[in-house]
């Protein structure tokens, strides 16, 4: 007896149909003159990967190199990216320039595609402005991902002529009824599927497996991805086997699936059994981290348990979450962004989607600022900023032009800018001249980080129109910030910004754990610029981003310790902690089931300036076993070593 996935096999195989005219303008990358980079783009579902892998077997069999990488494997850095494709080629890993060199030699033609793009947006500028312009001219690139292209490709002059977007929309009739006759519909019942799913690839494909279910031709016509929805829901209702569907519905919750994770969710079940029973299911393909649920399928099929069993799907929600902080603190550092991700993909606050995904973001990108953009610079420092403050912005302009981007509009024009820098990366004598940053300086001063960890300085950012208020214009900049957040970790600690008017940002800002420094205020003509400060704490972001997931799903680690009070809870009733039993603490839970030493608990608890012994740690750790009284034994003295933080049950 066939099964689903037998069809979905010999459709990815050989039975690929329609996308001529799309398929023909990506064929055209093979010429000698055409596109250096194309960009495929269009909704979940519509068939992206497969067209990529058609277009793939055609140019293989023409004598093209075809390397087809996905980016949800690659690390989004320059290292990851450039360290997967020296695999990809062969040779060692190597700098831009040094892979350019072996492309140049594997082949007449190298078509490089990158699927689901859409995760690496990140590194987006840095392809178009700094990697691609160095390839050598037998290189092609294919980017296929959710999202429309920036618009920075269609507005640098430099890539017109060079660059193509395709989109990819739903198949017409024609082809969606081959399809469906493909897969063994009967003619009878294909006309009925192709007006009901619209020519969404995925909608036929699963419509098909399901035009026996009773009911299936109920559905309303609704816009496609409804379609999906509601087809999604009724393949679950299909998996009769109850084993199977629960493993999917847990399995839907996260970004990905492995055994570890899957023993975490569902811990009365064999992981191994589960995962056998999802690698069956059509719609679950394997990759090198694990198994990945279609995202149209995922998504469904967790919007359907969220709203039938709340509860049961909240609790799979913190099981991941229990699971991903325990990866994360044992994760080596070429893993931690999967455990970043893992995190991010849990939360659903619109707080914090906001604060990392902002709305309107994608009509702007943003670069370093270019020599050029000074007079567009300049004029908007002087239309929002006082003049004092202007003329400050103006000289770090002058002597520290890197400290700047700019956001871009689909024209390329300059629709804002911010200034940003780590302050021990710049002349001490800017900083000392320019009021907000001295104030800065001396917050440090007065409350020094610990030893080998960094602040970052946003000095400012300014729209065109609006100035300092939220905007699209902000977002953007907002977005290119988290990836600074991102690159600086694990040694970011805290984050600086004024503001003049902070009322807009307050509700996201107390959220996101942002507070107002009222010492660091900065009095200009009677205008008062507020400062605010984020310490991220001792495990810099990847702390920071677990206790905002931790908030959002009401969990405490061990029910022990409050985070935003800086206090231990205990049967109910709270205990104060000083600086450092707090931060010592901290660190402990942060790297729990880990053998901390005692010279590591000093170089991130202990100030800048402490030059004692390491037993002072043990007189803190005395004073925290005091306080925690029952629950004392949690921390263990590994002897010779230091301390570690127990796991409990």
């Amino acid at each position: 007896m066939r099964r689903v996935r037998d069809l979905l096999d010999n459709h990815s195989a050989g039975n690929f149909v329609g996308r001529s005219e799309e398929l023909a303008l990506l064929h055209e990358t093979l010429a000698d003159e055409s596109p250096v980079v194309v960009y495929v783009h269009g909704i979940a579902g519509i068939g992206k990967s497969r067209f990529l892998g058609a277009f793939a077997q055609r140019a293989r069999a023409e004598g093209a190199t075809v390397v087809l990488l996905d980016c949800r494997r690659i690390e989004p850095t320059e290292a990851g990216l450039l360290g997967e494709l020296s695999r990809a080629i062969g040779g060692t890993a190597g700098s831009g320039e040094e892979i350019a060199a072996r492309f140049s030699r594997v082949g007449d033609r190298v078509v490089v595609a990158l699927d689901t793009y859409e995760v690496f947006r990140l590194m987006d500028t840095w392809l178009r402005r700094v990697f691609l312009p160095i390839l050598p001219d037998n290189v092609r690139f294919v980017l296929c991902g959710r999202e429309p292209p920036a618009p920075a490709w269609f507005s640098d002059a430099g890539w017109t002529g060079l660059f193509r977007s395709i989109c990819l929309e739903s198949l017409d009739q024609s082809a969606a009824a081959r399809l469906l006759s493909r897969t063994g519909v009967p003619i009878d019942d294909v006309n009925r599927l192709v007006g009901l799913c619209h020519g969404h690839p995925l909608a036929l494909t699963l419509a098909a497996s399901l035009r026996r279910t009773p009911g299936a031709f109920a559905l309303g016509t609704g816009v496609r991805q409804r379609v999906v929805e509601e087809l999604s829901k009724l393949f679950l209702a299909d998996i009769s086997d109850l084993q199977t569907r629960r493993a999917l519905e847990a399995a839907s919750v996260v970004r990905r699936v492995t055994l570890p994770i899957l023993s975490a969710l569902l811990t009365d079940a064999s992981p191994l059994d589960a995962q056998e029973r999802l690698r069956a299911l059509p719609f679950v393909q394997p990759d090198r981290d694990g198994l990945q649920i279609h995202d149209a399928v995922r998504e469904a099929v967790s919007e359907t348990l969220r709203a039938n069993d709340p509860q049961r799907y909240h609790g799979y929600r913190r099981s991941a979450y229990r699971h991903f902080m325990s990866e994360l603190h044992s994760a080596p550092s070429g893993d931690l962004w999967r455990c970043t991700a893992d995190l991010l993909y849990i939360l659903e606050n619109p707080v914090v989607r906001e604060a990392f995904f902002p709305s309107g973001a994608q009509e702007y990108f943003v670069e370093p600022a270019r020599t050029e953009d000074e007079q567009a610079i300049v004029d908007i420092v002087e239309r929002h900023e006082h003049p004092v403050l202007a003329r400050t912005l103006r000289k770090w302009w002058s002597e520290a032009p890197e400290t700047f981007a700019v956001t871009r509009d689909r024209n390329g024009g300059v629709a804002g800018f911010y200034c940003a820098f780590d302050p021990a990366s710049v002349p001490k004598r800017l900083s000392q001249e320019d009021p907000i940053a001295r104030a800065w300086l001396d917050h440090l001063d007065r409350q020094p980080m610990p030893r080998q960890q960094r602040a970052l300085f946003l000095r400012r950012w300014f729209a065109a129109e609006s100035g300092e208020a939220p905007s699209a214009v902000q977002a953007a900049c907002w977005v290119d910030l988290k990836r600074k957040y991102l690159e600086l970790r694990p040694t970011l600690r805290r984050v600086y910004m004024t503001l003049r008017d902070p009322q807009p940002y307050a509700a996201a800002a107390q959220r996101l754990g942002f507070r107002v420094l009222s010492e660091a205020a900065v009095q200009i003509d009677g205008q008062e610029y507020h400062s605010a400060m984020l310490d991220f704490g001792p495990s810099s972001v990847d702390g920071w981003l677990a206790r905002l997931v931790a908030a959002e799903l009401g969990v405490e680690d061990n029910g022990l310790l409050d985070c935003a009070a800086r206090e231990l809870v205990l049967n109910g009733k709270r205990v104060g902690l000083t600086k450092l039993e707090f931060g010592v603490l901290e660190f402990l839970q942060s790297h729990r089931g880990e053998a901390v030493s005692r010279n590591s608990l000093l170089s991130n608890v202990w100030e800048l300036n402490y030059d004692g012994g390491s037993n002072v740690v043990d007189v803190v750790i005395r004073a925290l076993r005091k306080k925690m009284g029952s629950r004392a034994s949690l921390i263990e003295t590994v002897h010779g070593v230091g301390y570690r933080f127990r796991r409990e049950a």
